[in-house]
């Protein structure tokens, strides 16, 4: 019987989560990062017709090439979702999660490019730039590092951490998206005042 109980509490507790979880799309893509892609994804469609028509050796090697890099940016650096549950933030890319603790984010806010530009100064990117967006590490002048994911050129959900690099995202609804990271955090304050 007892055993029957913490199966019920469990079930509670995980259907707790799922229900006060809140799910937002990566936004979608700009339309310099959708012609970037569409033009980038030009190149394993010549190198094949190039290989099979002119059976060429080292154009088929560049097609199975281009064709496995743009599956990895895929699976591993271009998130898919965002979800805010009461306890984290997770990235949700199809191969893997990031989760951020509600208790690292210290601040979360909106940011245009042109507030982006005098805060942070000039940048250099790291990591992927223009299939399907933007996606890894950003040096910039001012602030150092941060982490970005975006797919879009302006309002940007910037998230500031407690311990460790800031990251910049595009939700689909960037409102709404940080609306639910601020009542998490305003949830876990609660909790943690009514456990003291």
């Amino acid at each position: 019987m007892r055993a029957l109980a913490l199966e019920i509490i469990l079930i509670i507790q995980i259907w707790r989560v799922f229900r006060l979880s809140r799910y937002f799309k990566l936004a979608p893509m700009s339309p310099l990062f959708r012609g970037l892609t569409i033009a980038l994804w030009t190149l394993p469609f010549l190198f094949g017709i190039s290989a099979l028509v002119w059976r060429q050796q080292l154009a088929g090697i560049i097609f199975i090439f281009l064709i496995t890099l743009y599956g990895a940016v895929w699976l591993w650096y271009r998130p898919s979702w965002f979800v805010v549950s009461s306890n984290c933030v997770e990235i949700v890319f199809p191969a893997w999660r990031r989760r951020i603790p509600v208790q690292d984010i210290c601040a979360i806010r909106i940011i245009n490019k042109d507030a982006f530009q005098r805060e942070f100064g000039w940048a250099i990117r790291i990591g992927v730039g223009g299939l399907w967006g933007s996606f890894g590490w950003l040096w910039t002048y001012r602030r150092g590092f941060l982490e970005f994911y975006i797919s879009q050129h302006d309002n940007f959900v910037l998230i500031d951490r407690f311990t460790h690099k800031s990251i910049t995202i595009t939700p689909e609804n960037p409102e709404q998206f940080a609306e639910a990271v601020e009542e998490a955090i305003a949830s876990r304050g609660s909790d943690r005042a009514e456990s003291s």
